[in-house]
Order: C-alpha cells, then structure tokens, then sequence
C-alpha cells in the first residue's frame, strides 16, 4: 500500500474542510517515532498536537484500557456511573491549581471543554457575556470559532458566530502589543461596548497554542484576576493545550500566582484517547441543573482508565522536570543558531512548549515562507513539524516528554540543519 494511493482514496471520500499537513499514513507508532504504511520511520514532533505528552502507546496506558476493554467499554456514565470516572475527577480536583474545593465534569474534546466552561459560567453568573483574546484558540464548535480570535481558516465561509463575545488584543511584544495595551483595550471594552456586570466570564490561554505559543505576562494575568473579583467575573483558563507537564508544570497556570475559577483541559489528558474536563470551583461547577452537563460518550470508560494512567505516568516519570530539561536543551539549540541565522526573531516557551519565530532577515516583518521552508526540509528529513501563529511564522515543537535521548538528539541535528538549509533555498 502506498501513500499515494490512500491520499487518493483520501481526497475522493472525505471532505476537503478536513485539512491535512501531509500525505503520510500512519501504519504504527511507538513513544516518538512512527512508521508509515510503507514502512518509511518518522520522528514525530507533532505528538498530534500536544495529545501524547506521555508517547505514542506509552506501556502503562495501554495495559490500562486493555484491562478497563475486559470490563466494558460504554454504559453512559449518565446512565450507568463508573468508579474509576469518580476517581479521576477526584485526582484533577486536587491537581488543578485553586486552594478551594472542586468539582469536574468530563467531556469528550477541547472544544467541549471550553463551550462547558461557557455554559457553566452563564448558569453560575445569570449573565451571557463573554470575552477572550486575540490570535486565540478554542475549537471549531460555533462557540469555539466565535471565542476563537482568527479568521482564517477557522471562522471563514461559516455565517454569523454566536453573540456576545468581545475580543481584546493578547499582548505579544513582537507584534507591538504591550500587556499595558492590552489593559487599555480591556479597559475601552468595558466602557464602549460591553458593561462588565454583564460578563460571565473571561477566557484565557496561558500560552497561546495556535495563535504562536506566546505566554501570557503574569501582569495580565493578574490584572484580569483583579478585574474579575471586581466585578464578579470568572476567569478560565484554556489549558488544553498547555496541560499536563507540557509547560514543566501539571498546569500552565502554576507559573503564575492566579488561580483561574475554571479550567478547560484536554489533549494530553488522554494520552491519545479522547477526553476533555473542566475542573472549577465547586459552587460555580454546581450552578447547572442535573441534565444541563454531559454527553453520551462524556467521560468514556476506555478514555478514563487512559487518563487516570496518563496522571501515574506524568509522576512516576517525573514528566514536569523532563520537559524543563529537554525544553532547555531545545532552546539552547536554537540560540547557538543565533548568530548565523538573522531570520531568527525569537525562541521561547515554557518547559517542551517552545517555539522559533522567523522574520525576513534584520526587519520586523513575518517570514511564512522562511517558516515552510523549515518544516518542508525537516518533513525530509523525517521529522514531523507544526506551524502556527496568525502570521504562520512560528515553528512549535511538541515532542512526546517521554522521548529517547537519542531520537531527540536526532532530531536537534534535523532542525539545525533544516533551517540552515531553509536560509539557501529561501533566506
């Protein structure tokens, strides 16, 4: 079987809103690397967006579905309750930053996760409003794409987006957006169009995960808890990208001294199995009416039995600390590259969320082909990159955090040499 062939097949059968990076099929895959169907080997910096923080069938995941497939594999926990969704929730109560008590609901996607988030805030609050930030990312759900702050390709062709979502521009200093900016438009938010006792609630990354992996300033990050406890707003946080030792903490959060009202998760939760949550305070958790959460497959036994894995996993191995070491061993990669790469503009992140933004050499000026140029020559190379950002000039790395020392040696030599090659075919 070929890749050529499936991408065929691919294109005649399903819908070309489903976009995908590459023409690869996936055949099998183990922790970092993956194999395609004709048998070619990856290393896969992609961890299908930041899902498998613990590796592709990481050994303790997969021998925990495999005994819950022994059990059952579906009652409807809204039907038929489970234990082991009782002791999960239990977990993320104590784990989720907030000295308070807690209370957790499970889902299926991150998009779920952050439209849950929405509706608990309405029904706790009795207002409808709600504001999140520029370049952000919540999910392609109606609510998600109207929370969501970029068009292209998320919101484009699709009509009118939910009402009463307000954005304010998220600080990126690159960009010459100042957190005081940010405050200021907040601020003329409030006075021109939304009175802030109509606010349900403010969403926030604490990095941003498509929108270019910045990382909120921890002075926003307190301002808007301040602004929040003055007029009864709740803060979420959108932790489905950042979560799970991704950023060298459990949670994004951690890195600051606020504790957001309610969090979103998903993604690495599951170590490759679809879960969501969202984890709060417990009287604002409670505001819905029994009936108003939920979902069919919420909290699947199968997804549930995976995560509570994921969670022994993250602390037997020590995952928080592997990710500021490896994410430090990244970075330092990339500063050597420095002073021979003026298309270098800048490299950050938390922990293994760490990210390289290109310009056009010595201006201010987004590079997007100098960017391509990278993942294409990487994809060569095999290694499997991702993009983001809204101007598409930032390359993310997302590796599993359990990844070999030697596959990630590997694949510090593939970067380095993909963007030397990138300033020959581009710079």
């Amino acid at each position: 079987m070929l890749n050529s062939e499936l991408n065929n097949r691919r294109t005649d059968a399903i819908a070309r809103g489903v976009g995908v990076m590459t023409n690869i099929f996936a055949a099998r895959a183990e922790n970092t690397e993956v194999w395609d169907v004709e048998g070619n080997r990856y290393i896969d910096f992609a961890a299908g967006i930041a899902v498998v923080n613990t590796g592709h069938r990481h050994p303790k995941v997969i021998e925990a579905v495999k005994a819950q497939l022994d059990c059952f594999t579906h009652t409807c926990h809204q039907v038929l309750p489970y234990e082991n969704y009782v002791s999960l929730a239990e977990r993320l109560n104590d784990l989720v930053p907030g000295d308070f008590a807690k209370k957790t609901i499970f889902v299926t996607t991150g998009a779920e996760a952050a439209e849950n988030a929405v509706k608990i805030a309405r029904a706790a609050t009795g207002r409808s409003a709600v504001i999140a930030f520029s370049g952000a990312f919540h999910g392609r759900t109606f609510m998600g794409m109207a929370l969501t702050g970029k068009v292209v390709p998320y919101k484009k062709g699709f009509g009118a987006m939910p009402g009463d979502v307000f954005h304010a521009p998220f600080p990126v200093a690159a960009h010459g957006i100042s957190v005081e900016d940010s405050i200021a438009a907040l601020d003329k938010l409030f006075k021109a169009d939304i009175d802030p006792e109509r606010v349900a609630a403010i969403m926030i990354e604490p990095v941003q995960g498509e929108g270019g992996f910045y990382e909120a300033p921890t002075a926003l990050m307190t301002y808007l808890r301040k602004v929040c406890d003055e007029h009864g707003i709740l803060l979420v946080a959108d932790e489905v990208q950042t979560g799970f030792a991704r950023t060298g903490k459990m949670f994004a959060m951690e890195h600051h001294d606020v504790v957001p009202d309610l969090t979103a998760m998903a993604k690495g939760l599951g170590g490759g199995f679809p879960i969501a949550a969202v984890t709060g305070r417990a009287e604002v958790m409670d505001a819905a009416n029994p009936g108003g959460l939920g979902g069919t497959y919420a909290g699947n036994p199968l997804s549930v039995a995976a995560a509570n894995a994921v969670l022994d996993v993250i602390e037997e191995e020590e995952l928080c600390d592997r990710a500021n070491f490896l994410g430090s061993r990244l970075k330092q990669r990339l500063e050597s590259l420095r002073g021979d790469v003026p298309e270098i503009t800048d490299i950050r992140g938390p922990g293994l969320m760490v990210a390289v933004e290109f310009n056009v050499a010595n201006t201010s000026t987004p590079n997007a082909d100098f960017t391509n140029a990278v993942k294409a020559h990487a994809l060569e190379q095999n290694l499997i990159l991702l993009t983001c950002g809204v101007h598409g000039n930032v390359i993310r790395f997302l590796s599993p955090i359990t990844v070999q020392d030697d596959v990630f040696a590997e694949a510090l030599d593939i970067i380095e040499t993909s963007i030397r090659m990138a300033q020959k075919t581009v710079g």
